[in-house]
């Protein structure tokens, strides 16, 4: 029988505006759209978190306190259930997001694992926004590997590019970490872009014997890819962070409705999605 997929929601992402699309932001609707996801088949939260004053919920906050009501609401909605926090940051001023790390202390978190160019162009071929720089050096990536050591926490390398996949077994091979969580970042228009026929050489590439997923980004081919990935042996990740749009082209009006989308495919593919229990019991969590 096929492994069972781990299956991922990502609820909010980072600047989403929530009056113009329908992402969570208070510890309340977070941890509804965490259940709808639960009861879905999602048993990894991936949680990005945003100011709760009124008018500023499009913007990321790093408070420990608003970070921790938050999980707390979402673990009281969904018994068992993983979170994974966000690191995201550009800059090399993130020593607050070190402590928010230590002071939270989720079971997993994601770590950006190189630098990548972020662009994107609009139609006429004007930048979209100010070509930026999301930089990650080996120095930064060290710094999260070993507070996530310290405080226990399960690193997953988000990785935009095959070079960044090769990356990560070389942190492997220096003694930076004994375990990687690879999470294929797809769609992003600087990066990879969101084929099911790159997986293969993607899995060819990370270091035999360690997990995979694949975040995709955007709109097109997003659900070849996801269907690829369940077939491959992939566990699998969506949310309205990543996509919008359900397998047929209508929008989304919640996670939950995501989540059921991406338990099809695994279902199609022949697999059934893991318990709360039984993901915790394959990540080596009580």
């Amino acid at each position: 029988m096929a492994e069972k997929a781990i299956i991922t929601c990502a609820l909010t992402g980072v600047l989403t505006n929530p009056e113009q699309h329908p992402v969570p932001v208070t510890p309340e609707e977070m941890a509804a759209e965490a259940k709808r996801a639960f009861d879905a088949g999602a048993t990894i939260m991936h949680v990005h978190y945003r100011q709760q004053e009124e008018g500023k919920g499009h913007l990321p906050t790093w408070d420990p306190a608003i970070c921790t009501e938050i999980n707390e609401a979402i673990r009281a909605a969904c018994p068992g259930v993983v979170i994974n926090m966000t690191t995201g940051v550009i800059g090399q001023d993130y020593g607050y997001v070190l402590d928010y790390l230590r002071v939270c202390r989720p079971e997993m978190a994601a770590c950006n694992a190189g630098t990548l160019n972020y662009l994107k162009t609009r139609r006429d071929g004007s930048w979209a926004w100010p070509p930026m720089t999301f930089d990650n050096p080996v120095s930064k990536v060290k710094d999260f590997i070993d507070v996530m050591k310290e405080v226990g926490i399960i690193p997953e390398f988000e990785c935009f590019d095959i070079g960044i996949v090769r990356s990560v077994g070389l942190y492997m091979e220096n003694g930076m970490t004994d375990y990687a969580d690879y999470n294929f970042v797809m769609g992003v228009a600087s990066g990879m872009p969101a084929d099911p026929d790159l997986l293969p050489l993607l899995i060819k590439y990370k270091k035999e014997g360690m997990p995979w997923q694949a975040t995709v980004i955007g709109r097109d081919d997003v659900w070849a890819v996801h269907a690829r990935a369940a077939e491959l042996g992939g566990n699998l990740r969506t949310g309205l962070e990543d996509c919008f749009y359900l397998p047929d082209g209508e929008k989304a009006s919640s996670n939950g409705q995501m989540i059921e989308a991406l338990a099809a495919a695994a279902r199609e593919a022949g697999r059934e999605v893991t318990t709360a229990a039984e993901t915790r019991a394959r990540l080596g969590l009580s």
